[in-house]
């Protein structure tokens, strides 16, 4: 599987099947016009660029990710992969293709929120590196929960640097594999 994916920079034609995965995935989704909102500061300055990435198949989106800048500090908004491709490395791809998107454009640190109940989602990013560095009460509007607030303080160095190459060869040994 991780063999047919192709990680490509997410377009206006790609959001019927993102918003499709956002919806089946998040209780409070995102709207096409965020979305669009997003694309539209894609490969804007420096200073409040986006970046958001698809994960597809022969076909099809499977995946995606995006990322909001702010001088060299960057904030992951959101990551989904479709329900039926989930467990195959496209998330690790993407996060992994995200961090190097980033890092091409000046990026040193990077945060995201998560939601405190998912356990699943805290381990899969404290695999990149990430760790918890505070938290956010009732920050989820739509049911109350309460974020994590995760953090890497510098993306480009040699520790890190080398837990991405890890997982990059874990995932060019799934490819191997199948």
């Amino acid at each position: 599987m991780i063999g047919e994916v192709e990680i490509l920079n997410m377009s206006r034609e790609d959001l019927e099947e993102v918003c499709f995965i956002e919806r089946r995935t998040f209780p409070s989704p995102w709207s096409r016009g965020v979305f669009e909102n997003e694309l539209a500061k894609a490969g804007g300055t420096r200073t409040g660029a986006t970046i958001y990435l698809v994960a597809k198949i022969p076909g099809r989106v499977v995946g995606y990710t995006g990322l909001f800048q702010v001088g060299d500090e960057g904030h992951i908004t959101n990551l989904a992969v479709d329900f039926k491709y989930r467990r195959k490395g496209i998330g690790t791809l993407l996060v992994l293709s995200l961090i190097e998107s980033a890092t091409r454009r000046g990026i040193k640190r990077l945060t995201l929120e998560v939601r405190k109940p998912n356990l699943v989602a805290q381990e899969f990013y404290r695999k990149f590196g990430f760790r918890e560095v505070g938290l956010r009460k009732g920050y989820y509007s739509d049911t109350g929960e309460d974020a994590v607030v995760m953090w890497i303080g510098d993306i480009t160095s040699e520790d890190c640097l080398k837990r991405l190459e890890g997982l990059r060869e874990e995932l060019r040994e799934k490819r191997r594999k199948s």
